[in-house]
């Protein structure tokens, strides 16, 4: 279920400069205020069939960059300054039971602030929208808002990022979705069917430090760019849902509908 927030920007508390890099700063949001209603939420992680052991995070959503509607953006200084009065916010959640009101419930009138230690903003949530999902078929187009990040170990024990027209790429995307299934479903999907991931265009690299300027900073690589996917509806659902490829919980692999 996916969810759009509409955020006033709080000019008056810290300024209006975010990092460039912000993403991973966003997911620390989402956590934290789903740890604030810890009762609700392990009820309703409970009622969606989610038993996670003692510290672990449930980690099947993603979401969108901020839609900034005006802002200057200064490349060399690492920041980017926030112009418009509101900003938009897409969060998208696996789960579907008492989803709508859980989330609603929780993030209505939430203040937070988003950003590292030399610049950060502040929000405060006006509204928070449910969006229709898309009509899914076994055959769809997509178009990422974040970059998808494709990533696996190779026989030097290094991680390799993959482009997402190399032939790999389905490999890691089909794993992803089928472990997401069988951890929903508690059961693998039955059953062969057809499977296929095809880039249109160009795919554009992007590359996102993780905690910045911290001890475990590291830059992450993704690719924008549009695609073609035939894939059984459950796992078209749960990518739109959750994602594609790796680290959706970290910003990367939000995707909305899009025409060839």
């Amino acid at each position: 279920m996916r969810f759009k927030l509409t955020l006033e920007v709080n000019k008056r508390a810290f300024g209006n400069v975010l990092p460039i890099n912000y993403q991973y700063e966003q997911s620390a949001v989402i956590y934290r205020i789903l740890a604030e209603g810890s009762k609700k939420y392990a009820d309703w992680l409970h009622e969606n069939g989610y038993q996670l052991q003692s510290g672990k995070r449930f980690k099947f959503f993603t979401y969108s960059p901020l839609k900034i509607f005006k802002r200057n953006f200064y490349q060399e200084e690492g920041h980017l300054e926030i112009l418009s009065d509101t900003v938009e916010w897409q969060i998208s959640f696996l789960p579907e039971k008492s989803t709508e009101k859980f989330i609603q419930g929780l993030f209505a009138n939430q203040v937070f602030e988003i950003g590292d230690k030399k610049s950060v903003v502040q929000f405060w949530v006006q509204k928070v929208e449910v969006l229709p999902a898309p009509l899914f078929s076994e055959e769809m187009c997509f178009k990422t808002m974040s970059p998808i990040c494709l990533k696996f170990k190779n026989e030097d024990g290094k991680t390799d990022y993959l482009i997402p027209t190399e032939e790999r790429a389905k490999e890691v995307i089909l794993y992803g979705l089928k472990e997401r299934y069988k951890a929903l479903y508690k059961e693998p999907l039955a059953g062969d069917f057809p499977f296929e991931f095809t880039p249109i265009g160009d795919c554009k690299e992007k590359k996102i430090t993780i905690k910045s300027g911290t001890d475990a900073q590291n830059k992450v690589r993704g690719y924008q760019c549009k695609f073609k996917i035939r894939a059984p509806l459950p796992l078209m659902k749960i990518m739109y849902e959750s994602g594609i490829g790796q680290q959706c919980s970290q910003g990367f692999g939000c995707v909305r509908e899009g025409k060839e």
